[in-house]
């Protein structure tokens, strides 16, 4: 075995070859795969091997459509001999609800190129004809969806590996990670010691157990998961060819033929069973567990039902393994935060379908320094730290027993809630407030009794709860507990010189805020932060609450030997938002702060003191109102909120919710970070050209970003106006001239100011003049647009400055 390599990826399952694959195919060489037992070990050899593109999500959507490309091309080439089915699949529905998720993901389908379609029940009994319909309302079809033999496909891409120069050792584990002097990573295996640049965890269900090497706490936990296997069916003996893999979402299973009989996979809704709590068996990896059919006699039975000859005959075998589970049911992808060079590839629950496309995004990350596809929801930093043991577990448990829940545009999943909280938790509770968990803290999302948490893809419960609270913000003044923003703060003699590199935007002024960009290296939109220069040297960034890990690492890589520090103060600082026309008089009762335009003008930060807290504010609000953000240690949180609060009473101040805010910034046209912001456009076609400055030299990005602007830029985003309707649009859905796709929504919902209808999207440059019409697809319906001008609500800015 090589004692060096560029790259070693730890793991032979699906997801590691197809990295390794990846990488062979980008013209790396030095490529190295090390495997503790032998390829497929793990998850990836006992997986049923089902291959959806279905998601709610449009980049796994992307991830597992690209999957199958791959496999089509290998399955192909009879060199490899993979057997591979592409059966097409039915999703069933027995609601109006299941049938709107349906609607919506065939647009974002659609909007890839991919041919779903609706089905009535008779239409989908024609294309499985031994389907009861008792319940129906409908049914999806997934005509790229099958199912591929796991081991072969893997071994495939492995060959292919190997072809291209790279080397893969089996049954040579890895037992410790250290860094060396020189910055390479030093793997201790029983073969010796390896150096390489990068590392690749790729470990499955062990990745935090790998991931503890390099002292990192990986939430990941892993379920029981079974799947039965009938003996021969005479009518299936009968009949040529394959049926279409049927899935039932409502009653929790999948079946699909294998051979001539069926295979049954369900995933219970209570009584999911975790594994290996208090650690991983070290010799655990091709072995299976004993089953335990018990739990699964509900939804045979209504899996029989529904096709009853799965009830015609015996089981031939039961497969019971191990399938590993994030806190969101989603993989880790990515940079691990706070180390170099160091990656992960891991914990897929549905790693066939999706490892071919994982493995090109950490691939790309490696060797091109970002994916080609924005990856946000997928990126290894996402857990910020909160994911402890016990939250992993309860969180992996819901997922599990709601693998198939509807996927609402909203809805706030209560397992292990509350995890973080600010001080005023319980006060606001009492108020009458709901809440949703960002990044781990809790913020309110609106004010009103529980039954109004009814999600929908109409409009929700808290539809006019939310406008009330709006009314109230645009009439009087509002008071929102926004805990859990990302703050750090970058001190230091080279801090504005740091500070310029890494961001596009031009600093502001001491005693001045702004906002401010990082970009990838290919000119996208990496980061958005709000700036807030205290000196000279100070400043006070602060972002998303989900971005705190992966944006201190954007910080933090480009970090200089000596002359700035950095320090993440999220955790000692909450921050209070006051907004409203009545606003400056609510501040005035409370602090003796000039507040006049002169003093304390839009867009400036002053330091305040309320009571006894030493305040940091800022004259900003992603309302569009007249406002404020404080920021105040957690220790005097109570304290400030009880003045403000008793201070407001004359000038009919009120509490408001997220969601409030939410349709508030629609209405200004703010664009958020994750949604209208992402890596693959540019801020200049994000419309955000005032905060880009090409004169100052050497940012990151920047020569990317003018070659592409230079080359001409595609997309352009805009405000779209619905015409009405019972529901708004929904993220990625397309937007539409005639029949032809023109582009996709970033963000949208209601705006109540203006009591309209608004979905914010990319549209072709050539169909971005306001005032051209055009359509979004909205719950398989088109729905009018115009394109208007942005911002939609108060274009001047006066209620902002006034």
């Amino acid at each position: 075995m090589r004692s060096q390599a560029r790259v070693v990826v730890i793991g032979g399952g699906i997801a590691g070859v197809s990295t390794l694959w990846h990488l062979a195919q980008a013209g790396w060489q030095d490529l190295l795969l090390l495997e503790k037992a032998e390829l497929t070990s793990g998850s990836t050899w006992h997986a049923a091997g089902n291959t959806p593109t279905f998601s709610g999500s449009w980049p796994v959507m992307r991830m597992q459509a690209f999957s199958l490309e791959m496999y089509r091309r290998l399955a192909a080439d009879p060199a490899h001999g993979v057997t591979y089915h592409v059966t097409g699949s039915l999703r069933l529905a027995q609601s109006q609800d299941r049938l709107n998720e349906f609607r919506h993901v065939t647009g974002m389908a659609r909007a890839q190129g991919l041919e779903f379609q609706v089905l009535s029940p008779a239409e989908a009994k024609e294309r499985y004809p031994f389907l009861e319909l008792h319940g129906l309302t409908g049914a999806l079809l997934d005509p790229l969806d099958g199912d591929i033999d796991p081991s072969m496909v893997t071994q495939a891409l492995a060959a292919e590996a190997r072809a291209a120069g790279a080397e893969i050792r089996r049954n040579c584990p890895v037992t410790a990670i250290t860094r060396g002097n020189n910055g390479y990573w030093q793997l201790s295996t029983p073969e010796g010691v390896v150096e390489a640049e990068h590392v690749v965890n790729a470990t499955g269900y062990r990745a935090a157990e790998l991931g503890a090497m390099v002292g990192l706490d990986l939430p990941v936990v892993t379920m029981e998961h079974q799947y039965l296997v009938t003996e021969a069916i005479p009518e299936l003996e009968e009949r040529p060819g394959l049926l279409p893999l049927l899935r039932d979402p409502d009653d929790s299973y999948y079946l699909r033929q294998e051979r001539k009989g069926l295979l049954l996979g369900p995933y219970e809704k209570e009584n999911a069973k975790a594994a290996w709590l208090d650690g991983l068996p070290e010799d655990f990896a091709n072995q299976l567990w004993n089953d335990d059919l018990e739990r699964l006699e509900k939804y045979i039975e209504l899996a029989c039902a529904r096709v009853p000859i799965l009830g015609s005959v015996g089981v031939r075998r039961v497969v019971s393994g191990p399938i590993p589970y994030t806190p969101d049911g989603l993989p880790l992808l990515g940079p691990a935060h706070g180390l170099t060079n160091f990656w992960h590839c891991a914990a897929f629950s549905f790693g066939i379908c999706q490892g071919g496309g994982a493995g090109k995004i950490v691939a790309d990350w490696i060797t091109q320094g970002e994916p080609e596809w924005d990856v946000l929801n997928l990126d290894s930093r996402r857990f910020t730290g909160f994911a402890s043991k016990s939250y992993t577990l309860a969180k992996a448990l819901e997922l599990y027993e709601n693998e198939y829940e509807i996927g609402y545009p909203v809805k706030e999943w209560p397992a292990h809630r509350p995890m973080k909280t600010s001080p005023l938790y319980d006060v606001l509770k009492a108020e009458g407030a709901r809440f949703g968990a960002r990044g781990g803290w809790e913020r309110p999302t609106f004010f009103g009794p529980k039954s109004a948490e009814t999600p929908s893809f109409r409009r929700p419960g808290w539809h006019e709860l939310v406008g009330e609270e709006v009314r109230a913000v645009h009439e009087h003044a509002g008071l929102l507990d926004l805990p859990g923003f990302t703050k750090l703060e970058v001190n230091g003699p080279q801090a504005a010189a740091f500070l310029d590199l890494v961001l596009c935007s031009r600093l502001p002024r001491p005693g001045r805020v702004s906002l401010a960009y990082a970009l990838t290296p290919q000119g996208g939109i990496r980061s958005e932060f709000t700036v807030a220069r205290l000196a000279e040297d100070r400043f006070y960034l602060c972002s998303a609450s989900t971005a705190q890990h992966h944006d201190f690492d954007t910080l933090a890589w480009h970090l200089p030997a000596n002359g700035v520090a950095i320090a993440d103060v999220t955790a000692r600082f909450d921050t209070l938002v006051l907004t409203g026309p009545r606003s400056r008089e609510v501040m005035a009762a409370v602090t003796d702060l000039p507040l006049d335009n002169a003093a304390f003008p839009w867009m400036a930060v002053r330091r305040a003191t309320i009571g006894s807290a030493p305040v940091v504010a800022m004259r900003l609000s992603y309302a569009g109102e007249l406002g404020y953000e404080l920021h105040v240690p957690m220790e005097h949180v109570r304290e400030v909120y009880g003045r403000v609060k008793a201070g407001g009473r004359a000038f009919g101040l009120r509490h408001f919710g997220i969601y409030a805010l939410e349709s508030m910034r629609l209405e200004k046209c703010y664009r958020s970070w994750g949604a209208d912001l992402v890596t693959e456009y540019t801020p200049f076609e994000a419309g955000l050209d005032r905060f880009v400055d090409l004169a100052k030299p050497g940012f990151v990005g920047r020569e990317r970003l003018i070659a592409r602007k230079e080359a001409g830029l595609r997309d352009r985003f805009v405000p779209l106006l619905l015409e009405d309707g019972d529901s708004d649009a929904v993220a990625v859905a397309r937007v539409l001239d005639g029949d032809q796709q023109v582009g996709l929504v970033g963000s949208a919902g209601f705006g109540h100011r203006i009591g309209r209808s608004i979905a914010l999207a990319y549209v072709a440059r050539s169909h971005a003049e306001p005032g051209t019409r055009l359509g979004v697809e909205v719950l398989g319906e088109r729905r009018a647009a115009v394109v208007a001008s942005e911002p939609l609500f108060d274009p001047e800015n006066l209620r902002l400055r006034g």
